[in-house]
């Protein structure tokens, strides 16, 4: 297959990458800090009629691109990560072998330190992400288009397999938990079962595949985005317009913009995927025209640090969190923000060290990370 070298480091997605990765820090200050916070995205967790503050609910609503495009672009970093390994005279079984260790590695980053420190087994986006990755190893052995074809119907029609297997209070078996349907209760908990999420990384994956063969297409990426991402949100509006299948019970309440917007992440309903996958598409492809734009993209920009230091930096914000606690009591929104940027400000420097010592040592155990 004809690789173009070029899709090897895109500053974009690195871009979108980081920009997710603030937003994910929001979020999870707000989870420390803010005592108005709003976690209602799942039948589960919803009390229907319940009102929202406004500010509350758009303060933890940006942050839900956040989990999809994460997942998204581990699955294009898979495709071109590994044609650059070829390129250097890697064999696939040694690039697979790296993939596994590494969706291992994340999974049971939840399966143990997460685990732990919340006194009970917890499935959260590394699981969903490490095990998506494994998998990948061998989806991807079906081509690309099976890949993508695959993903569409997961994602697009997981729900109508979940909803004949499970239904919203009803006892949830285990094998279901760790596949379809998330569980809140006092022995554990799943937010992020996997299958549903491994959809969004095939689709991922088969954009990254797409990406290094964009030579080979008239259309140049950043335009098919755009209209990707437009046709999403069409799709978006007529899925939950219609208001049945592709909102996992958490139907319209209401004719409000909020309303709109309330939708399940928990599980990942259709109308969340095309609602966040389709901004993602949007914002992805204007972020390719700044770079290409550009002639420099400032190397040392904190969006660009966070963005390639993703996972260091998912596991040194809770640290830094952690350690804040006791100097700040729960509070309000203005807070949550003010911490928050204390949060960046504090990582920067360390996420940028941590990227350069990991440049010196491309070899070692940091490449996991």
């Amino acid at each position: 297959m004809p690789i173009d070298k070029n899709a090897q480091r895109i500053a974009a997605i690195d871009w979108l990458r980081g920009i997710v990765m603030i937003l994910m820090a929001l979020d999870h200050t707000s989870w420390f800090f803010n005592s108005g916070r709003i976690f209602a995205d799942s039948v589960l967790l919803h009390e229907a009629g319940t009102v929202f503050a406004a500010d509350q609910f758009l303060t933890r609503w940006i942050t839900h691109i956040c989990a999809p495009t994460f997942i998204f672009l581990a699955g294009t970093s898979i495709a071109i990560s590994a044609a650059q390994r070829r390129q250097s005279g890697l064999f696939d079984t040694d690039i697979d072998r790296e993939v596994l260790l590494r969706g291992a590695l994340i999974a049971l980053l939840d399966l143990t330190i997460f685990s732990w420190v919340a006194g009970k087994p917890i499935l959260q986006v590394l699981y969903a992400i490490g095990i998506s990755m494994m998998l990948m190893v061998y989806l991807q052995r079906l081509g690309t288009q099976t890949v993508l074809w695959l993903s569409l119907l997961i994602i697009a029609g997981s729900e109508l397999l979940l909803t004949a297997l499970w239904h919203p209070g009803d006892a949830t078996s285990f094998w279901l938990a760790l596949t379809f349907a998330p569980v809140f209760s006092e022995a554990y908990t799943v937010l992020y079962p996997a299958i549903p999420w491994l959809g969004i990384m095939m689709l991922g994956w088969a954009f990254g595949m797409w990406l290094l063969t964009e030579h080979l297409h008239p259309q140049s990426p950043d335009r098919l985005l755009m209209t990707i991402g437009w046709f999403a949100l069409t799709l978006f509006v007529v899925v939950r317009g219609i208001d049945g299948y592709g909102n996992m019970y958490m139907y319209l309440e209401g004719n409000t913009l909020l309303h709109w917007l309330h939708v399940s992440k928990y599980p990942p309903s259709l109308a969340y995927a095309l609602l966040e996958l389709g901004i993602m598409a949007i914002v992805l492809a204007l972020l390719m025209r700044l770079e290409a734009r550009k002639k420099d993209t400032a190397p040392n920009g904190p969006v660009l640090v966070f963005g390639q230091t993703a996972l260091f930096f998912y596991l040194a914000h809770f640290a830094v969190l952690t350690g804040l606690k006791p100097l700040f009591d729960s509070g309000g929104l203005q807070q949550t923000y003010w911490i928050s940027l204390l949060v960046l400000i504090i990582l920067y420097p360390v996420c940028r060290g941590y990227r350069n010592l990991k440049r010196r040592h491309p070899q070692s155990l940091l490449r996991f990370l």
